[in-house]
């Protein structure tokens, strides 16, 4: 079944002058505009294609690759606040909306910050969140003590920065295991330093 928000294969199954159309299954024919079709696509032909909605919140497909699908976690830059929230830019025409809500903070336009993306349920649309303690697991039961992990500065806190552990955890570096500069929204390599009893991350960056 074809997914909004994530990378699908689909057959095309119409041309017109200004697109092809995809067999989107219980989504219906899905549009790929004109100047995003392939050279030598035919009728039959299968193609990798991100979905989302577009201005109008009708299904659509792209061949370009956003900065994130939903279920991961990114780094953006909000460039609009209206009356429906923020407005991030993800590489796609139609920005990612992160409703007044999904805001651990009131977000400022031309500022950068770190969002969970994912598929609102009610609508069918995707959306962002920087509030991702509401969204990834803090239980590290399986992570062991020294281990080398991928890490985003997601907040700074009075104890330190808290931070994207693979994509999937949060952790914490407290702030005296901190000898360089961090920013929001920066990538690092870093290590578990310990799982607590209640099965909170403890990070360090180095061993």
């Amino acid at each position: 079944m074809a997914e909004i928000g994530s990378f699908n294969t689909l057959i095309v199954i119409k041309q017109v002058a200004f697109g092809i159309f995809l067999d989107g299954g219980a989504l219906g024919e899905i549009l790929l505009p004109r100047l995003e079709v392939p050279a030598g696509t035919e009728i039959g032909s299968a193609l990798e294609v991100f979905l989302y909605h577009d201005s109008e919140d009708r299904p659509i497909a792209t061949t370009r690759t956003p900065r994130a699908q939903v279920g991961q976690c990114v780094s953006l830059r909000c460039v609009q606040i209206n009356h429906a929230g923020g407005f991030l830019d993800w590489g796609l025409p139609k920005d990612l909306l992160v409703p007044f809500g999904e805001q651990r903070v009131p977000m400022r336009e031309e500022s950068a910050y770190v969002v969970y993306v994912y598929l609102d349920k009610p609508s069918g649309r995707v959306a962002a969140s920087t509030k991702l303690d509401n969204w990834l697991n803090e239980d590290g039961s399986g992570f062991a003590p020294m281990q080398p992990v991928n890490l985003l500065i997601w907040a700074r806190t009075d104890m330190g920065w808290k931070a994207v552990i693979d994509g999937t955890h949060l952790g914490l570096i407290f702030k005296t295991e901190v000898l360089q500069p961090l920013r929001i929204g920066q990538k690092i390599k870093g290590f578990v330093r310990r799982v607590r009893e209640d099965g909170r991350v403890d990070l360090c960056l180095q061993l």
